[in-house]
């Protein structure tokens, strides 16, 4: 069975994660292109890290920065950093009290297809909200998983934006657990107008560990992806 290491980054700086990650997935693309060309190389490795992040506000590369509704002064009040970032979908916030998940995956390990890859990260997230009695959804048009979709109270709590190369993953998921939800007041979260976004903590009325939701997150994602994690 496939192995997949776990890693927690704990609270860390944007920038700092994403130069993590940018590394194992640089190195998980060279040996797949050293091994096409007949060199001897080690196995590709399979990394889920997990974190925190002060807040910060990221831009994708076909993001719209009239999504951004702020200037440089006012997030310097807000404490809070910006950056344009090279992954799939608009603009997102992070920050404490949301699970941040970036799976640096070799899909040739599972399956080649990026569309049924984002289907099993919403899935992992949708089981995981259904073990606190939360019934998530897919919103069709849109990625990430959302409550209520057929109502005109449709919320979003999880946001997600990847991006691949020679079927390596990297960035993923941002997952609302006790997050401030004010900060996403600045920005059009995902591009998407006149949608909410929500919380675990605002949907159950109460704090949830995040280490909590981390462990039946990662069992979630086991389960569909068939994989075990390294001791």
């Amino acid at each position: 069975m496939t192995k997949v290491k776990h890693i927690d980054l704990g609270l860390i700086d944007y920038k700092e994660a994403w130069d993590y990650q940018e590394s194992l997935f640089a190195k998980n693309i060279q040996r797949k292109i050293d091994a096409r060309n007949g060199f001897p190389v080690e196995p590709t490795e399979n990394f889920l890290l997990s974190c925190e992040h002060p807040h910060v506000f990221t831009l994708g590369k076909s993001g719209d920065e009239n999504h951004l509704l702020f200037n440089e002064t006012f997030l310097s009040n807000i404490g809070a950093s910006f950056y344009k970032i090279n992954r799939g979908g608009d603009i997102t916030y992070h920050g404490p009290g949301q699970l941040v998940v970036y799976p640096i995956f070799d899909l040739d390990y599972f399956f080649t297809d990026i569309h049924k890859y984002m289907r099993f990260l919403e899935e992992a997230v949708i089981r995981t909200l259904a073990e606190y009695g939360i019934k998530g959804d897919r919103y069709e048009g849109f990625t990430g998983v959302w409550l209520d979709v057929d109502k005109p109270t449709a919320r979003k709590i999880c946001a997600m934006g990847v991006k691949s190369s020679r079927w390596v993953t990297m960035h993923g998921i941002g997952f609302n657990i006790n997050s401030d939800l004010d900060y996403f007041n600045y920005i059009v979260p995902c591009g998407i107008q006149n949608k909410g976004v929500t919380s675990l903590e605002k949907e159950l009325g109460r704090t949830v560990e995040i280490a909590e939701v981390t462990e039946i997150l990662k069992t979630k994602m086991a389960e569909l992806f068939n994989f075990e994690f390294e001791a």
